[in-house]
């Protein structure tokens, strides 16, 4: 099987355009397409929006049946589908059932793309993509919206007829959590199903916390999911929060790669963007100074082997206080920073600790 990218991901909404408005208003994104039971997508309303080579589809359901509807009643806004680039979808849908995956959706061609659906993990399904040629559209059903002066995404004092400056460059990983027990289970299906291996593993430690996390990667590298699992026999904390207001396993966050990620926390706190703040203790405990431009804007810092990255957590922009986003900026790194894990997830415990109500594990809720 040949998975070349993380093509796109989709999220189901309860209002696509307020959910639009955010990610353009805040994070940079850009309207490129949208369609609705006009255009061929009866009982829903989908925008696509896009910046640098990140594409995101916000789907809402118009009538209650709606698949988008019914995870929404479950999940809140979430991620519903991580689709997989692939020169075959034929062959990968093939392979994927016959390693374990359940078919969802059979090959189908239409407008010069080639779509099917397979399973994933909880209400989260992968569709798989090819596109024949350069003249199709980017799903069937969406239409795409003049990029002309005034467009939805432009930023905010961007020239007129200018797209403004793009923040963000493509989607470096996504972050999924999965209930105790089920991370060797997980970690099994996206080896046999999906040919994805295990490039890096650690235990994490939050307090009285523990989390176990394992990075599977497809074959190209192109495709990246960091899998944690919290672990039953230490205190609960986060990741049983997200299962918990959740419902259930699915995508936490996903990381947004940059060329400058001090400037990106700039221009999103500037629109009102939140990160998670980083206390100065953190950065007397690394082996070098750090640029002040990093330090002063609580960016994390780490190197492995290859080279270095830098990382920060925005803060939840979910009523549930479930998924938010990461931005990431690697000069040659290729893993997830050993020291700066612990860090980033204790800045995130910081901003959970205060909304929790007390309860027994699986059953925290969000004030």
């Amino acid at each position: 099987m040949d998975f070349l990218d993380l093509d796109h991901v989709e999220f189901h909404v309860g209002d696509a355009r307020q959910a639009a408005y955010v990610l353009s208003a805040g994070l940079g994104f850009r309207l490129l397409a949208q369609g609705g039971p006009e255009t061929g997508l009866p009982g829903q309303r989908s925008l696509l929006l896009g910046q640098g080579d990140c594409r995101v589809l916000l789907t809402s359901g118009l009538e209650q049946g709606h698949p988008a509807a019914r995870y929404v009643a479950r999940h809140g806004d979430g991620v519903a589908v991580l689709a997989f680039g692939t020169p075959d979808v034929t062959a990968a849908y093939a392979g994927a059932v016959a390693g374990g995956a359940l078919g969802l959706e059979p090959p189908r061609e239409r407008g010069g793309v080639v779509t099917a659906v397979v399973s994933g993990f909880g209400d989260v399904v992968h569709r798989l993509v090819e596109r024949r040629g350069a003249g199709g559209g980017f799903l069937p059903g969406l239409v795409a919206v003049p990029q002309a002066s005034g467009s939805p995404g432009r930023a905010p004092g961007a020239q007129e007829g200018s797209p403004g400056p793009e923040l963000v460059r493509a989607i470096d990983h996504a972050a999924v959590c999965v209930p105790d027990g089920c991370l060797d289970d997980t970690v099994a299906y996206y080896r046999e199903a999906f040919g994805f291996e295990v490039v890096f593993e650690e235990y994490i430690e939050v307090g009285g916390q523990g989390m176990f996390s394992r990075v599977v990667q497809s074959p190209s590298g192109g495709i990246t999911l960091t899998l944690i699992q919290p672990d039953g026999a230490r205190e609960p904390g986060q990741v049983d929060d997200f299962l918990a207001w959740h419902g259930g396993p699915g995508v936490q966050h996903l990381a947004l790669s940059c060329a400058d990620v001090a400037g990106a926390v700039d221009a999103m706190a500037a629109r009102g963007v939140g990160f998670a703040p980083t206390p100065d203790a953190y950065y007397d405990t690394l082996p070098v100074r750090p640029a002040e431009r990093l330090r002063s804007r609580g960016v994390l810092l780490d190197r492995d082997h290859w080279g270095e990255l830098y990382q920060i957590f925005a803060t939840s922009l979910h009523v549930r206080r479930t998924f938010f986003w990461e931005l990431i900026e690697r000069h040659g790194a290729r893993t997830f920073g050993t020291a700066n894990i612990p860090a980033l997830y204790a800045a995130k415990e910081r901003e959970l600790a205060a909304l929790r109500v007390p309860a027994a594990r699986g059953g925290v809720v969000a004030k």
